[in-house]
């Protein structure tokens, strides 16, 4: 009873993303599948944040969106309507239980709560190993996440997107519910970039998160204190109850993870080097990557041989490089694409749809001196 056609490690985005696809796609009906995770998800651990046009898959589960964003730099202030465009938020609690429903729900495929601690793999299968249980597969997905397949190697930098949230509520009205801020680096640089972002749930409720882009953590409580003199200067507010906490640290690299992947054992979300190198942003990353990799499992073909790369992962790299180079100036990037370019235009970039002519109006943006000396590096 515990050899399984596919083993799914993790219940997290992509573990359960991927598992919906083989839910709904009839290929799959015949065979056993099995994920597996050590918590029982069902507490709001995180969310996830994404832009997109009109509607889409996961609109059911969409706990707010805003119509406008908010860009703050040292020399800009821009507040604009992204149309056709919105910015979506989704708790995880939803998530979770949205999908562990119609896991629950699939006669063939099957969620045990177990830590896993040791994976082997033979010719012709994995074995599994959790602190209970062996289980074997002929194939397994894999998305946990360790810092150290990425530091093993020196080509390419590896920095970290790593935050703390607050959802705080107000004794009074402070925050514009219209609007996102996505980005605002009026705040200390301190010699990393970093910078304050904001989701307000209604006009005295709103998630703040002091976030930064850089190769190490900060101790806990200089974030808070970051974001205590945040909500002070910029809402003149002191009185407020502090509903959640949340953190967290998205890998920022263009480390190719496929070194990793073997013909019966492919890495998927963060772990696959899915989280979107230049932003952090992953979700959406992945929901995009899901429709490819279900093809490719059903071609037959061996995991490892699936590629994923395309040219945004050059122009991520090139980034990577200017911001380990020079990371106190890291705000000057993005101050000067925003005040360049409308958000929609920002927006199709990072979503990987833009055309070469629409690649060269966007790196037009940037600064070029620092993006021709990493190009230079890179060539030589």
């Amino acid at each position: 009873m515990n050899d399984y056609d596919y083993i799914l490690i993790g219940a997290g985005a992509s573990g359960l993303l991927l598992t919906d696809a083989m839910i709904t796609d009839s290929f799959f009906k015949s065979k056993r599948i099995l994920l597996l995770d050590k918590a029982p998800k069902n507490n709001n651990d995180r969310t996830w944040c994404f832009w997109e046009k009109s509607n889409g898959q996961f609109e059911e589960i969409i706990h707010k969106k805003w119509d406008s964003i908010h860009f703050q730099g040292e020399n800009i202030t821009k507040r604009t309507k992204i149309a056709p465009y919105s910015y979506k938020m989704i708790r995880g609690i939803d998530f979770y239980n949205h999908y562990l429903q119609k896991v629950n729900t699939s006669h063939n495929i099957t969620f045990i709560q177990e830590a896993v601690i040791e994976i082997e793999e033979t010719d012709k299968e994995v074995m599994v190993k959790t602190e209970n249980n062996t289980y074997s597969g002929k194939y397994v997905f894999n998305s946990l996440f360790d810092y150290k397949m990425t530091i093993q190697q020196t080509k390419y930098p590896v920095l970290q997107q790593h935050f703390v949230g607050w959802v705080i509520q107000t004794d009074k009205p402070v925050f514009n519910t219209e609007e996102v801020t996505y980005m605002d680096f009026s705040i200390p640089q301190k010699g990393n970039t970093r910078f304050m972002y904001v989701l307000p749930y209604s006009n005295n409720t709103a998630l703040i998160e002091y976030t930064l882009f850089s190769e190490k953590l900060l101790p806990k409580d200089e974030y808070e204190e970051a974001i205590k003199e945040y909500i002070s200067v910029r809402y003149k507010c002191t009185a407020y109850e502090i509903l959640e906490k949340e953190s967290g640290s998205i890998p920022m690299t263009a480390y190719d993870f496929r070194e990793h992947h073997t013909n019966r054992i492919r890495y998927i979300g963060t772990a696959g080097g899915w989280a979107k190198p230049s932003t952090g942003y992953t979700f959406m990353s992945t929901a995009n990557k899901i429709p490819k990799l279900i093809d490719f499992i059903k071609q037959g073909s061996p995991l490892k041989k699936l590629n994923l790369k395309g040219k945004f992962w050059f122009y991520d790299m090139l980034f990577l490089d200017v911001l380990q180079h020079d990371n106190a100036n890291g705000y000057r990037i993005f101050e000067s694409i925003f005040a360049s370019l409308p958000p929609q235009k920002v927006f199709k970039f990072l979503d990987e749809k833009t055309n070469l002519r629409e690649d060269i109006v966007y790196i037009n943006a940037c600064p070029k001196t620092p993006f021709i000396k990493a190009l230079i590096k890179r060539i030589f």
